[in-house]
């Protein structure tokens, strides 16, 4: 049974960390394929950050408590995120270095 439910969190850790990747498509423009670029060159580079602290921003770009130049238009290119998408893009920007 432990065995089986391992598989199950190795299964939904790697369908996250694919729909994170897929997910963060379209943010490659701005940020980067690697997440390396500092967005129109008024933010930081996100690559490598820590999956709490970007989904921390990304919660806050939601609801207007985060963000300075870019609040406006992360607040739209976030809109549509669910709770599930903002942990999974979180998780895979983790892991961009």
């Amino acid at each position: 049974m432990k065995k089986i439910a391992l598989t199950l969190l190795v299964a939904s850790v790697g369908l996250m960390a694919a729909d994170g990747a897929a997910l963060f498509q379209k943010c490659t423009s701005c940020h980067g394929a690697k997440a390396e670029k500092s967005a129109l060159n008024k933010s930081q580079i996100i690559g490598g950050w820590d999956a709490a602290k970007t989904e921390a921003a990304l919660k806050g770009y939601q609801d207007g408590s985060y963000g300075k130049e870019m609040k406006g238009l992360m607040k739209g290119q976030v809109a549509a995120m669910t709770p599930a998408d903002i942990t999974a893009v979180a998780a895979y920007i983790a892991t961009l270095k």
